[in-house]
């Protein structure tokens, strides 16, 4: 009996000797933990990260492709990222009807001219100016236009609904903004020196074209331009309205300076320090 206890004895401690060696961490240059593992990726701060504003040309059978960067946007990245971004999608548009015609569709190879210009730049905003047309057939070519307005402090795009939130400030602009394209309506007609009926139609039908285009909606005045005074406030915005928007084709890009007095009411609190006579 005594014997069998003493096996007994030596078994366990056997055992417990085992484990503790099993337990033990492995001390063998082959267990180390390695020194040239792979580390994560540094994390990229797309809002902040540059954006290179580089020159487009492109020429082949297909299409031209004619990209201009005349703006110094680059400095502000988010900016610079919205500009690209409204150049990147119009040569994709391009590229995607070129892809999908035949010779028989059009001979002429498709074309995008594009040019981005600054309105203003101070350390308060920027505007940028983008202008340029695409031809994918037809008897003319779309035009491409669009308005960016910069807050470099809030490192932000302002919007035209967010510069006045309210829609009777709209109902104002567009009163404002309807005369002032009337009257060069009818001068327009008038040096063209038309029959009374042929006139008669012609302001009718433009009327009505500016009318529908300008109603008290911040959709209809997404496109401006700041307009600076003499001691650097803004003394107006120029709004900008594309061909088709409140006149045919024919009538071009159609722009309207409202100044600071009317747009001043209704204007955000948190902008009107940007506008001459605002606090």
């Amino acid at each position: 009996m005594k014997r069998v206890t003493a096996a007994v004895c030596l078994l366990a401690l056997a055992l417990a000797a085992c484990k503790k060696e099993a337990d033990t961490p492995a001390t063998s240059q082959s267990s180390a933990p390695a020194s040239t593992a792979a580390l994560p990726a540094p994390v990229v701060d797309t809002a902040t990260a540059p954006v290179e504003l580089k020159e487009v040309v492109e020429t082949t059978p297909g299409y031209v492709v004619g990209i201009t960067y005349a703006t110094q946007a680059a400095k502000y990245p988010g900016l610079a990222r919205e500009l690209k971004r409204y150049a990147d999608d119009a040569r994709a548009e391009l590229i995607d009807a070129a892809s999908g015609r035949t010779a028989k569709d059009n001979p002429s190879p498709y074309e995008l001219s594009l040019t981005f210009d600054d309105v203003v730049d101070s350390p308060d905003l920027m505007a940028v100016s983008a202008d340029g047309s695409s031809y994918t057939g037809g008897a003319h070519a779309a035009p491409l236009i669009a308005r960016f307005v910069w807050l470099p402090k809030q490192n932000k795009q302002l919007t035209a609904q967010e510069l006045v939130p309210d829609k009777a400030g709209w109902a104002a602009i567009s009163q404002y903004v309807r005369e002032q394209l009337h009257s060069a309506l009818s001068q327009r007609i008038d040096a063209d020196d038309l029959a009374p009926a042929v006139r008669a139609e012609q302001i009718e039908t433009g009327g009505r074209m500016i009318d529908d285009g300008t109603g008290a909606d911040p959709a209809n005045f997404a496109m401006f331009e700041p307009v600076r005074g003499a001691d650097g406030k803004l003394s107006a915005l120029k709004f900008v309205f594309a061909p088709y928007e409140v006149g045919p084709y024919s009538d071009g890009t159609q722009t309207v300076e409202v100044p600071a007095s009317v747009l001043l009411p209704h204007l955000a609190p948190a902008y009107r320090g940007l506008f001459l006579g605002g606090v």
